[in-house]
Parts: C-alpha cells; sequence; structure tokens
C-alpha cells in the first residue's frame, strides 16, 4: 500500500493531519492544472484552493478505483467546467499595464539567463501561446491541456471529463487545428 493510500484511509476516517499531508503531495500538480485550466495564477490558486475544498468535504466518497491525483484532477475539471459554465471568466494580458489611480505601470519578467531579445521573443511566443489557448472552447482547452501539458492518455481524459474516447480524440484534434489557426493568425497581426 502507498503512502498516498494509507493518507487517504486516515483522511476519510477523519484524520486531518493525513488530508494535510495529501495537499502537501498533491497541491503543486494541483495548481499547476488548475492555472493551465484558468489560464492565469490567481484564478488557477482560487480553483485549486476550491477542488482541495471539495476534496475534503467528499474525501469518505472516494473509493480508490482510481489514483488519489487522478480523482483530484477529475474534481478540477469538474469545478473548471461548472465556472465555466456558470460565469464568464474575465481575462487579462500581462503585456498590457496595469491602470493605478496614479497612472500605468508596466507588468515586466526578467531572467538572467535569458538576453534581452530572447526574454522578448519568449515572452511574444507564451503571449501568442496563452492568447491562442484562451480563445478555444472550454471543452477543447480542457481536452488539450490535459493531453498536452499534464501528459494524460486519451482514455484518462475520457474518464476524467466524463466522455467517450471518441469525443476526446475528436476534441484534441479540433483544438490542435483551431489553436495552429489562431497562433497564425494572430502571428500576422
Amino acid at each position: 500500500m502507498t503512502t498516498a493510500s494509507i493518507l487517504v484511509r486516515k483522511a476519510s476516517q477523519g484524520d486531518l493531519s493525513a488530508f494535510e499531508q495529501l495537499v502537501l503531495l498533491y497541491q503543486d500538480r494541483v495548481y499547476s492544472h488548475c492555472v493551465y485550466l484558468t489560464g492565469n495564477y490567481d484564478d488557477g490558486q482560487d480553483l485549486a484552493q476550491e477542488v482541495f475544498v471539495k476534496a475534503f468535504k467528499g474525501i469518505s466518497s472516494f473509493r480508490g478505483q482510481a489514483d488519489f491525483g487522478t480523482w483530484l484532477h477529475r474534481i478540477a475539471v469538474n469545478a473548471w467546467i461548472n465556472l465555466s459554465r456558470s460565469k464568464q471568466v474575465v481575462t487579462f494580458s500581462i503585456d498590457e499595464p496595469l491602470v493605478t489611480q496614479t497612472g500605468e505601470l508596466n507588468r515586466e519578467f526578467f531572467s538572467e539567463q535569458d538576453t534581452p531579445l530572447a526574454a522578448l521573443e519568449k515572452k511574444e511566443l507564451s503571449s501568442l501561446v496563452r492568447k491562442a489557448l484562451l480563445s478555444l472552447a472550454p471543452e477543447f482547452r480542457t481536452a488539450l491541456v490535459l493531453r498536452e501539458l499534464e501528459g494524460y492518455s486519451y482514455q484518462e481524459i475520457a474518464e476524467l471529463t466524463g466522455s467517450s474516447l471518441g469525443t476526446v480524440k475528436s476534441r484534441i484534434n479540433r483544438a490542435r487545428r483551431d489553436l495552429k489557426k489562431e497562433i497564425e493568425s494572430l502571428g500576422r497581426l
């Protein structure tokens, strides 16, 4: 029995310390996944917190048929889908200045490893991909993020999203095609 399974068993019996250890084990993966789904760090953090609250409330219903991490990812996907349906997600570009009462502030990021030109190219490409990714419909973006950024198999994505294998393949194919078109379109501007 793995450490995670022991912790899950203890947590489902009401051991708060065991659940805290589970959070520590999985928080980075869940947060990363949530950032990819939401498209920004703050919303990703909010979604990750919601995932762990839901997991805490529902841990007694965890049947152990899947890995605990997969169960958390399923909660994240469902929470993201519900959030997407319930409201429009407000997004902003980190390339646009932050408007304050005293004026505008530029958001600047720098890595000592990059030359200014390489940093600029990387920033532009990253911004282009992010904009293109955010333009995808939520179900296509979710499938693509799970496959390309999280490394899930088609079957695992089908299980996580509650979709058929054919639907997952179709969504990923369409997401790749739409992403490519959007990047090409944005690149011409």
